[in-house]
């Protein structure tokens, strides 16, 4: 008899995922957490476990190394997360996320762009010059990246532009390395 697959994950690319997931046909029960999780640890791994505890065993994980100890939550649950250090990873390869992040970007996808005090909350609290100062010494520019599920946030991207004096470049995207996964951990190709 078999049942339904599950992925758990963060919200980050709830869009992509499901497009993906009507678009071929997986049938994946879907669950995502909150996308300002990841920087904060124990709300992250409550959350991630909390998903885990409610599904079956061989459930995919759709989050990168957010969590120190994200692969012993996964194997726990006995469960196989996608092979990514991060979103961005999954959104762009390895090879180019490695790339545009050694030439200074700071990736920025919708959600954290319409969000971005939400999310940045827990971490800066209510100090912004301590968020200015951090981005802009490890950053020379926000690379925002657009996916085919993608709204329109340039309004969102320009006011953080403006407000860190961070200057803007934009990506568009496809979601083909991130279907490649997702179809590889389907038919048991390559967990981590």
């Amino acid at each position: 008899m078999s049942h339904t697959r599950c992925l758990a994950g963060c919200g980050i690319l709830k869009k992509e995922i499901l497009y993906l997931n009507k678009k071929n046909g997986w049938q994946l029960e879907t669950c995502f957490a909150c996308s300002s999780l990841h920087v904060n640890f124990d709300k992250l791994s409550d959350a991630l476990n909390r998903m885990l505890d409610r599904a079956p065993e061989d459930t995919i994980v759709l989050y990168g190394e957010c969590h120190p100890l994200m692969d012993r939550i996964v194997a726990s649950h006995h469960a196989h997360r996608v092979p990514a250090q991060n979103c961005i990873e999954m959104l762009l390869g390895k090879d180019v996320f490695t790339s545009e992040l050694q030439k200074g970007a700071f990736f920025l996808l919708e959600d954290w762009a319409r969000r971005w005090d939400f999310v940045t909350k827990d971490v800066f609290g209510r100090s912004p010059d301590d968020m200015i100062d951090i981005l802009r010494s490890a950053h020379d520019h926000f690379l925002c990246l657009r996916t085919p599920c993608s709204g329109d946030f340039r309004e969102d991207a320009l006011t953080l532009s403006k407000r860190f004096k961070i200057p803007l470049e934009w990506r568009d995207v496809s979601l083909d390395i991130l279907d490649t996964m997702l179809c590889n951990l389907l038919s048991g190709v390559e967990t981590v």
